[in-house]
């Protein structure tokens, strides 16, 4: 099979497609359109151990590993952000991004995903999505790349944020809009979207956000890459990190697809999943 060839295994088994563009066919800007409210999806890449994240080898935090993460994964990860009307992030990113500590998501001009920002020209949108940064606190620094080629930012807070750091995140950035008591509600998260208007929205960010869309029930859709290696370790985030969901969160298998070459010829599954609303179970 030719190296840039993915293979359907669901819900057309065996048929094949390019990697380039196999996520922009999944139209998810007009699956959103057709909806009441805004259509929120999430993805990640994940060890076959369920590890997304690894402790630092020095220092705070976590990061992604390196024998998972892969070009070919990131290609996807990129078709499915250039769907959308508003990127997810957070405070925590900011911060790591500034420590060097972060993987790059805040660049608008990378040449290897030039095609990506022509197909959203095409359609009529802007070349990069707006973006959203949850956080409780606030703080975080305050990179020029937020905002860069005409790029709208918002910022969802817990109630009663600091006044002066409100002010000045709106001097030089966009509005700070509460959506929550003591934490940002997923509920009141996609209600604000909404009220702002947009349809398609793209979490890029971690397993705190992930809970708690999945925790208000907002989350749609979600995308997984499962490499094909276990890593173990004992310190490690999963995708989703917080309190037991009750209920449970179900969902159905959207599309399964296998990459040959990905990882170090190991290969890769891509898979989609679709959520369970409680009350059609």
């Amino acid at each position: 099979m030719p190296t840039d060839k993915i293979l359907e295994c669901f819900p057309n088994a065996g048929a094949d497609h390019a990697l380039r563009g196999l996520y922009l066919s999944h139209n998810v800007g007009e699956l959103a359109r057709s909806r009441r409210t805004p259509f929120i999806y999430a993805n990640f890449v994940t060890s076959l151990d369920g590890r997304i994240a690894i402790k630092r080898p020095q220092g705070k935090g976590m990061m992604v590993p390196g024998n998972t993460a892969n070009d070919r994964d990131w290609r996807l990860y990129q078709e499915l952000a250039s769907q959308a009307d508003l990127f997810l992030s957070t405070g925590r990113y900011l911060r790591d991004w500034a420590a060097g500590k972060a993987q790059e998501i805040l660049q608008t001009d990378d040449p290897r995903f030039a095609d990506l920002r022509e197909w959203r020209v095409a359609r009529g949108l802007k070349a990069q999505p707006d973006i959203a940064i949850i956080s409780a606190s606030l703080d975080f620094p305050l990179p020029a790349l937020l905002t860069a080629n005409g790029r709208e930012v918002v910022f969802f807070t817990a109630a009663e944020p600091d006044p002066k750091r409100v002010r000045e995140l709106e001097a030089k950035a966009g509005p700070v809009i509460p959506a929550g008591q003591e934490r940002v509600s997923g509920v009141l998260l996609q209600q604000r979207i909404q009220e702002l208007g947009y349809h398609t929205v793209y979490s890029g960010a971690g397993p705190r956000v992930l809970h708690l869309l999945l925790e208000g029930g907002v989350l749609d859709r979600l995308y997984l890459t499962y490499v094909n290696r276990i890593l173990g370790g004992e310190e490690f985030d999963s995708i989703a990190k917080g309190p037991l969901l009750k209920p449970a969160a179900d969902f159905n298998l959207n599309t399964l697809y296998f990459d040959p070459q990905g990882v170090d010829g190991l290969g890769q599954l891509f898979a989609s999943y679709n959520r369970i609303a409680p009350d059609v179970k």
